[in-house]
């Protein structure tokens, strides 16, 4: 497609389920970004599909098979325009990002196959991002793409692919089912199903969620063993420390953060881990280490890992002010205290720790104040 007075159309392609709370916000934050809306509903018992006809005569009964992909793919199925779109009914596209949308249709050919735009899954109470990664969200029609998976479903990334600054928020209003993921696995386990590399991966961080840690350990250790992604390899890694430390086993938690560099360069998430392992044995000088490694880190968001954006920021300053203070180096426990102030002002912590900083007489700004110290 080319030409300037071409532009790319979208179908938004959703599945739905009782989102009778959220729907209608969904919707009206993105529906004069697209040409075509469709909405898969698999069993709704309130209000959903009568909201959803207020936007769409296109509003269709699915019946449910505890397969996401399957869903999806449904929807997709009856996609006409160029590209396919999907969001969650508890999804939002702001203002600002319904601007680039508009401005992306425009400039979008045909050759493209995919648009790869950051999901914004947790904010702080001032909209600042917690927690994000990139997902697959505008798919070439046409093209054969299909949803994988029965659960965390996803199309593999492939094609010509671009890479946008469109962000969409995740704003969920209750907690949803916290069980069926879960009960779905163990349904394809029971049913003999084997589960890819993927599925292992999600069903590890199911059990984990679950707090059966042993069986966590195991599925998790499986996938590692095997063919993956190294992104969720990395993943597996942080998961599996979080499950021994939650059991208790602090040396076999450090190792598998350790671990987690085979598969890339070292992770603020990691970094961050490894320094608090050290500061709770009270070892202030290698916990500052891999705190300050952690603010070295680079974030590759672009490699579609998980993002927690305050492990490269935030979280390593405010305890560099704890470890530099216990070594008695209270000027550069102030440095990187008056750091993470410029990050968090309103914290707890943040506070409490101005409140001592102001009673040895240490309130005014210092000349490193806001960059990195080395």
């Amino acid at each position: 497609m080319s030409g300037e007075d071409i532009l790319s159309t979208i179908s938004l392609c959703m599945i739905v389920k009782d989102e009778e709370k959220v729907l209608e916000r969904c919707l009206d934050s993105v529906k004069k970004c697209v040409d075509e809306i469709i909405i898969i509903d698999t069993g709704s018992r309130d209000r959903t599909r009568e909201i959803a006809k207020r936007y769409t005569e296109k509003v269709y009964e699915f019946v449910w098979q505890d397969d996401f992909a399957a869903a999806r793919n449904e929807a997709f199925s009856r996609a006409e325009m160029d590209y396919c779109m999907w969001l969650d009914a508890d999804d939002v596209v702001t203002k600002e990002n319904r601007e680039k949308l508009a401005a992306l249709k425009e400039g979008l050919d045909g050759d493209t196959d995919m648009v790869m735009m950051k999901y914004a899954v947790s904010e702080d109470a001032d909209g600042r991002v917690l927690f994000s990664y990139y997902r697959e969200r505008l798919i070439r029609n046409g093209r054969g793409f299909l949803w994988e998976g029965r659960v965390h479903e996803a199309i593999v990334p492939s094609g010509k692919i671009l890479y946008s600054d469109i962000v969409i928020t995740h704003r969920k209003m209750e907690a949803g089912d916290g069980e069926r993921n879960l009960r779905i696995y163990e349904r394809m386990l029971q049913e003999g199903e084997a589960l890819s590399g993927r599925s292992l991966f999600y069903y590890g961080r199911e059990l984990m969620a679950h707090r059966r840690y042993p069986d966590a350990v195991r599925t998790l250790e499986e996938f590692l063993d095997g063919d993956g992604w190294a992104e969720n390899k990395i993943e597996a890694c942080l998961n599996l420390a979080d499950c021994f430390f939650a059991a208790g086993q602090q040396n076999e938690g450090a190792r598998a953060l350790l671990r987690s560099f085979l598969f890339g360069n070292p992770r603020g998430e990691a970094c961050f881990r490894l320094g608090r392992y050290f500061q709770e044995q009270d070892r202030w000088k290698q916990a500052i280490f891999w705190y300050e490694t952690a603010l070295e880190a680079k974030p590759e968001a672009e490699n579609g890992g998980f993002i927690r954006w305050d492990y490269y920021g935030y979280l390593p300053e405010i305890n560099l002010c704890v470890c530099y203070d216990r070594l008695g180096d209270t000027k550069r426990a102030y440095e990187y205290h008056l750091r993470a102030r410029q990050h968090r002002p309103e914290a707890q912590e943040v506070r409490w720790n101005e409140e001592y900083f102001q009673k040895k007489g240490m309130d005014e700004p210092i000349e490193t104040a806001g960059h990195m110290i080395q």
